[in-house]
């Protein structure tokens, strides 16, 4: 179960990683955010994102054309 849900469907890199940081910024740690992209580069930027942010990629996914991802807040 995650506690927030981003809905990026529809927007190009770099807004679901921008949203999604403004996002991770306002919870508390250790909580989960699962972002929703139809950006097929949101795979390496996420994995990217969470690297350089110390965030944890806890799950990514491709579910038909929406690849999801949920990030723990660390």
């Amino acid at each position: 179960m995650v506690d927030e849900v981003l809905d990026a469907k529809g927007l190009n890199c770099p807004l679901p990683i921008l949203k999604a940081k403004k996002k991770l910024n306002a919870m508390e740690q250790n909580e989960t955010l699962e972002v929703l992209s139809t950006d097929p580069g949101a795979v390496a930027d996420f994995e990217a994102f969470c690297r350089t942010t110390g965030n944890t990629l806890l799950e990514s996914r491709k579910d038909g054309d929406v690849y999801a991802f949920v990030i723990q807040r660390t």
